[in-house]
């Protein structure tokens, strides 16, 4: 089943997720739908000093929007900062650090910026990272689980009071297509079974995103929330995370700003907005989240248990950290 998977989402990905993909979908796009301003309303974007999340960034900027820039590495952030102030000629751009990784500052993070700003329109969770080797923070949470997973679970779910005070919240969440070859695994979110291989897990976080926005969808009908593909982008994660794939794709990857494109439409149009809540998208359309005859839905058994488990360690990144996690019975 797993080769299955990977060829299918290979061939799947040659024909749609390169720049010619986009370029062929794009013949399909209502421009005008983009021709809007959004001054007065506020955008948090992780991971926004490069990449995607930059230019995210910039195409929001332009339009007049407020932009909060939530990233880790201070000096690369301001820099996009500058840059973004300067080509778009809009100083409503706000720089914050922040590592998703390290969970208890993601509550620390979260809670201040509610004191701080009366409003947010947009969360768009962009920011993610793929280890090479298993490392682990100082909760002992593995690491690409707590950056890719558990801080987006917490900063979404320590934001949507402030979303819910806002006019037309929306929750953005920038996934991998690779989570169409991975069925969610709740036994394991630590990666602690089995060798480790840094895609797999990748894209077993990028699954839980998915099960993660159709649970929101669910539970909080007041904000809109949606789960994107970029398409195979040329962007510094893709080049330093996976070196061979990006040499091999050379001139067929996309731009970052046709990786950007869904979500910024997302983000900004009416269109977007009347779409169902909880689906996932790709080239501005809804798409199916599962391979056909891939046999990766979830039972609600396995959605349940992920979703405890995910608030209770949560819960726990409140705490001071200690060398032992929260044990969970993985018969459920």
């Amino acid at each position: 089943m797993s080769f299955y998977r990977n060829i299918v989402w290979f061939l799947k990905g040659i024909h749609e997720y390169t720049r010619r993909g986009y370029e062929q979908a794009a013949k399909h796009f209502v421009p005008k739908e983009l021709d809007v301003a959004v001054v007065g309303r506020s955008f948090m974007i992780t991971g926004a000093n490069s990449g995607i999340g930059k230019a995210t960034a910039m195409a929001i900027a332009k339009r007049g929007g407020t932009v909060h820039m939530v990233c880790r590495n201070k000096e690369r952030a301001e820099k996009a900062r500058e840059d973004i102030v300067r080509e778009t000629g809009n100083t409503e751009v706000y720089f914050h650090c922040l590592d998703l990784s390290e969970t208890h500052k993601v509550w620390e993070f979260a809670e201040s910026f509610k004191m701080q700003y009366p409003s947010l329109n947009v969360l768009i969770n962009n920011a993610g990272c793929m280890m090479n080797k298993r490392e682990v923070n100082d909760h002992g949470l593995e690491r690409s689980f707590a950056t890719n997973t558990l801080g987006v679970y917490i900063l979404t779910q320590s934001l949507i009071p402030l979303l819910q005070k806002s006019r037309d919240p929306r929750v953005i969440t920038v996934t991998s297509a690779g989570m169409l070859v991975q069925k969610l695994q709740p036994a394991d979110l630590q990666s602690e079974k089995g060798p480790f291989d840094g895609t797999m897990v990748y894209a077993q976080n990028k699954r839980q995103q998915v099960v993660l926005t159709e649970q929101w969808a669910k539970s909080h009908p007041a904000i809109h929330f949606s789960v994107m593909h970029p398409g195979w982008a040329d962007t510094p994660a893709v080049s330093t995370s996976m070196p061979q794939f990006h040499q091999m794709m050379g001139e067929r990857l996309r731009s970052a700003e046709q990786g950007a494109d869904t979500v910024v439409w997302l983000a900004l149009t009416r269109a977007a907005g009347k779409t169902r809540s909880g689906r996932f998208f790709q080239d501005r359309q809804p798409v199916p989240a599962h391979l056909p005859l891939a046999w990766t839905h979830s039972t609600p058994e396995d959605v349940r248990f992920f979703m405890t488990q995910l608030e209770t360690l949560a819960q726990d990144a409140k705490k001071p950290h200690t060398d032992k996690l929260p044990s969970f019975d993985p018969t459920y």
